[in-house]
């Protein structure tokens, strides 16, 4: 015998129903518009790599992004408004951005600036992009340079305007502000962590070696956070937009002696800089790059140096020197030691810790070492200002320190 189907109970049915009224609002005209992973899967590489390479035509609607390659497009109209009217672009201005992806803030750009020099590695990207600009109008003025923004040259520009893959932003900081080019700002949308590291001043806790060696030569600003929210996919964080004006005077410093300078200093930036600067293993490194009359080779030097870094390692404060270096050596190391503590002492810095210290402060400090002969970079190497592989140098050396702690 056949029995009909009870009927669900009503608020069951209004349940259902609810839920697929939700979903349908949820999905957005943005969301609709591209096929998205929403977890970066191991695959992520090489999907992408395959992808970059094919020679199929990709539309914008079935385009896949790759958190794992910092694809996150910024979507919200009105804080590509804000970013493009924050970066007071001239007409006759030329203006560089770094990874433009399908073109949201392209296109803005475009509306102001006499000619934007874009830099995109993916293929896909770049002819969508190239469509959208066409149906604009805009082809004649733009020219994009599908290669990695890390090692390619960058042609000339008057401004920098970019939504920076997070993954790569210190590089491409320093790039802007070590790199030799020649610019009027750069408004950088940037993750909201990193450029609060940018924005620290001294005495402030985010404040930091980062922060220290780009406000060298360089004003950092902030313009406004940016909920994640307005990206597509939506990052794990909030960003902020920030704008670096370059300095027209910039002291007058070995960029490389001031960036291992900082290093030390900042190892332990909670630190007393007295106390720092006693560690055995610091002074073993300032000896080895300093004009002093010890000096180290063989096996000798390996006994000393797994000295120091034992007794640092089991003894983070420990201030005195040890009677276990070999007999050749203790004599020239209290020597050594006795002169930067001397050094520190007098310059009224020894109780201080650097990160309350000024970029005046501490160049003063970096000048009475030099004075003194004492040096934190080997200074046989060849500064040749005016070459494009100093410039090269600088930013390998600048991301080897932002890298390595200590």
């Amino acid at each position: 015998m056949l029995h009909r189907c009870k009927s669900l109970p009503s608020k069951f049915s209004a349940a259902i129903i609810r839920r697929s009224f939700l979903i349908q609002q949820i999905r957005s005209k943005s969301s609709r518009r591209f096929n998205i992973r929403d977890s970066d899967k191991e695959d992520d590489e090489d999907d992408y790599d395959n992808n970059l390479g094919s020679d199929v035509k990709v539309s914008e609607k079935h385009l896949q992004l790759f958190k794992s390659r910092g694809q996150h497009l910024l979507t919200n109209p009105r804080v590509l408004d804000t970013i493009v009217r924050k970066s007071n672009i001239k007409p006759n201005d030329t203006v560089l951005e770094i990874g433009p992806g399908t073109g949201n803030l392209t296109l803005k750009l475009l509306e102001v600036a006499e000619k934007v020099n874009a830099i995109e590695i993916d293929k896909r990207m770049v002819e969508i992009l190239h469509k959208k600009v066409a149906e604009r109008g805009f082809e004649d003025r733009l020219t994009v340079i599908r290669d990695d923004a890390l090692k390619v040259d960058f042609p000339q520009f008057d401004l920098v305007v970019a939504n920076i893959p997070y993954g790569i932003s210190s590089r491409l900081v320093a790039k802007f502000v070590f790199g030799g080019s020649k610019f009027r700002s750069a408004t950088l949308l940037l993750q909201k962590e990193f450029a609060r590291r940018l924005l620290a001043d001294p005495g402030e806790p985010e404040y930091n070696r980062l922060a220290a060696n780009v406000k060298l030569v360089a004003d950092v600003e902030f313009v406004m956070d940016v909920s994640k929210r307005d990206f597509l996919p939506v990052p794990k964080i909030d960003s902020s937009v920030i704008k670096i004006w370059p300095k027209e005077d910039v002291p007058s410093v070995d960029l490389m002696e001031w960036w291992a300078f900082t290093r030390m200093c900042f190892s332990k930036k909670n630190k007393t800089l007295g106390a720092i600067f006693k560690k055995k293993r610091k002074l073993m490194e300032l000896m080895k790059l300093s004009q002093t009359d010890v000096s180290f080779h063989g096996d000798d030097e390996k006994e000393v140096e797994l000295n120091a870094e034992s007794e640092d390692e089991h003894e983070d404060d420990k201030n005195e020197m040890e009677t276990n270096l070999p007999m050749g050596y203790k004599k020239g190391m209290s020597s050594f030691k006795e002169k930067v503590v001397e050094i520190i002492r007098s310059g009224g810095v020894e109780s201080k810790r650097p990160s309350k210290l000024s970029n005046e402060e501490l160049l003063h400090l970096l000048s009475v070492f030099n004075q003194a002969g004492i040096h934190f970079h080997d200074q046989a190497e060849v500064k040749d200002t005016n070459n494009a592989e100093y410039y090269d140098k600088l930013i390998t050396t600048f991301i080897k320190y932002e890298l390595t702690p200590n």
